[in-house]
């Protein structure tokens, strides 16, 4: 498994964007990002630095492998 980099808010995004995801609306200090085929909601926090956790997450919530999230930035 590939070591996943720590990486602000603002590059998450970018990176799901080139994943096909949409920026829908912005709530307070979250990104709201849907997909056209998928039912799934990510809401990616705007912070300088996101928990590799909650990263973790959300690009298992995105469909996406640690591998294929890092070779998207």
């Amino acid at each position: 498994m590939s070591k996943l980099p720590k990486i602000s808010g603002k590059k998450a995004v970018k990176a799901f964007s080139k994943a096909g995801w949409i920026i829908s609306r912005q709530k307070s200090s979250h990104m709201i990002m849907t997909k056209p085929d998928s039912i799934v909601i990510l809401s990616v926090p705007l912070h300088d630095e996101l928990d590799r956790g909650t990263l973790r997450g959300l690009i298992g919530l995105a469909g996406l492998t640690v591998e294929e999230f890092v070779n998207l930035f």
